[in-house]
């Protein structure tokens, strides 16, 4: 059994920075095991092309939920990245931090060191802000690129206009004092191609001579004497190897497969592990549940004018699209038609948003895959503070079987008046005059004018996962008998392991989750080398 210091399991969002971050002394010999390949393909790198990449099941685990009870037994497709850089080399590149409330509320919970003030800095750490924005919320020293993408289709400024008329106001930052408002978003895109932390925290690592990558790395479970991680196991091609670990073992493959790996290691809930069978290492029946995700839904309309999206599904401007972004980094294929949102509430007693609106110059993937190609535009809604909570449990003992994904969506009755009021927004701001020139008939739903009970009906037929499962190994107190890993990420009672990733927020943030990923990797770092925390921000 071969030695490291540190073995990393998954080199996605958060596993790409530990990598980076741990192998900078070159005395830590550091191995990162990835289940899928290399990045190469330029479906991954395109930022245009990433509606597709959540469907190749080459760089995506293509998992799907368990049928739904409140979205009618449907079932949704949850795609995660298997591929280096993990769902960072397949997301839609959105850098949202999520509200400074979310963090604060993390240290309410009796989590020290994940107030807003503390996590800041370390979101600045990673940053390298190409806009050069207020330096008190920015970095423009860190690997990671971000910029404002922004467009001169018409649609958006309708959309803007039409906001205003209603009342709502522009914000200067969605990542800065106040996320409240209108404003173009900002994107990991850098030259026409996608910055997934493969690109801007791998990449730069790679000749250093103590980080080892074993890429298409199974893991089937971590190697415990008793209480204590010593190292891991895995397949590759049919053998298993096995890696011992000096110092630490660390798990970040994210919502989904953390909570799994743990349970294959007989880490879990020790009921469920004797049920398959497994050798119960630590009782802990926290793992797998609090599973959060953000869901929404998509208000479509066709468009009366030829300035949507669909325009460029002709062969011959497709053609030219990506030969300008393959071969000159330009063009409409370098970002992603997500350009222009909003934060808002969806009742005005709210102390802060609780809804986050995207407006986008076409129509979503499955109205085009159900022959609805013409031109359309769409509004997406989706709640940003969800109080359902769901579940990850395996479902045998085998570590190559899929693990059950429960989500639980609109279990929580809240959950589905709130998306039911963000849907009503729209339909307001669709209402102002800036639109009309563009408002076709409605597609999805099929008809404008709808009572409560009517939206939450297609509410419940039509919701789809924003891909953004986090929380299934939480952050808690040790008191706390759901809880999974400590501040520090260290889990109960076990010694020499930890989980960094989306799965140990408490609570979901308000927005896409790859930003606080990162943030969460870059501290864990620190407390995984020992040094001293970064100053708090003084916000």
């Amino acid at each position: 059994m071969s030695d490291y210091d540190f073995i990393i399991i998954g080199a996605g969002s958060a596993g790409c920075v530990l990598a980076n971050r741990l192998s900078e002394n070159p005395k830590n010999k550091v191995l990162l095991l990835e289940a899928g390949g290399s990045d190469w393909s330029p479906m991954i790198h395109i930022p245009l092309l990433a509606g597709v990449a959540y469907f190749d099941k080459s760089i995506n685990w293509g998992y799907d939920t368990e049928p739904e009870k409140h979205l009618k037994d449907r079932q949704l497709h949850w795609p995660r990245g298997k591929v280096i850089g993990g769902s960072s080399s397949i997301n839609g590149m959105m850098y949202i931090r999520g509200d400074s409330h979310d963090f604060d509320g993390w240290r309410q919970l009796g989590l020290d060191g994940w107030d807003y003030a503390s996590v800041l800095p370390y979101f600045k750490k990673s940053e390298c802000n190409l806009e050069k924005k207020d330096s008190k919320f920015h970095g423009s020293n860190g690997p990671w690129k971000i910029k404002r993408c922004t467009s001169d289709n018409p649609l958006y400024k309708a959309f803007f206009e039409s906001c205003y008329n209603v009342g709502y106001r522009m914000t200067d930052d969605f990542n800065g004092a106040n996320q409240e408002g209108f404003q173009w978003h900002d994107f990991n895109i850098a030259g026409g191609r996608r910055q997934s932390t493969a690109v801007a925290f791998l990449k730069p690592s790679l000749n250093r001579k103590n980080l080892h990558i074993i890429k298409q790395a199974h893991v089937t479970k971590i190697l415990m004497d008793r209480k204590k991680a010593i190292g891991v196991e895995f397949d590759r091609y049919g053998t298993k190897s096995s890696f011992k670990a000096n110092k630490e073992v660390i798990l970040s493959s994210g919502a989904v497969n953390s909570p799994a790996i743990l349970m294959h290691s007989g880490i879990g809930e020790a009921n469920l592990l004797k049920k398959f069978d497994i050798n119960v290492n630590h009782n802990l029946p926290g793992v797998g549940k609090n599973l959060q995700d953000h869901l929404g839904v998509y208000v479509q309309h066709e468009c009366l004018q030829p300035v949507t999206m669909y325009k460029w599904f002709r062969p011959d401007r497709a053609v030219t699209m990506m030969i300008n972004a393959l071969l000159f980094k330009k063009g409409i294929a370098t970002s992603l038609p997500l350009e222009a949102g909003m934060f808002a509430k969806s009742n005005p007693d709210l102390d802060r948003p609780d809804i986050h609106i995207l407006m986008v110059p076409g129509l979503n993937l499955s109205a085009s895959q159900k022959g609805q190609q013409k031109h359309g535009f769409l509004i997406h809604v989706y709640q940003l503070r969800p109080e359902s909570r769901g579940e990850i449990i395996i479902n045998s003992n085998n570590p190559y079987d899929k693990p059950l994904m429960k989500p639980n969506y609109f279990s929580a009755d809240p959950d589905l008046a709130v998306t039911r009021e963000g849907v009503k927004i729209i339909k307001k701001i669709f209402s102002q005059e800036p639109f009309k020139p563009y408002l076709g008939k409605p597609i999805s739903p099929d008809k404008f004018e709808q009572n409560d009970s009517e939206i939450e009906d297609w509410v419940r037929s039509s919701a789809e996962t924003v891909f953004h499962p986090t929380s299934s190994c939480k952050m808690s107190l040790s008191s706390d008998p759901m809880g999974v890993v400590d501040n520090s990420l260290k889990i109960h009672g076990v010694d020499n392991l930890r989980v960094v990733d989306a799965s140990v927020m408490p609570t979901i943030n308000s927005g896409n989750t790859q930003a606080p990923t990162v943030m969460i990797a870059e501290k864990a770092a620190d407390m995984i080398l020992g040094k001293t925390p970064l100053p708090k921000a003084e916000v």
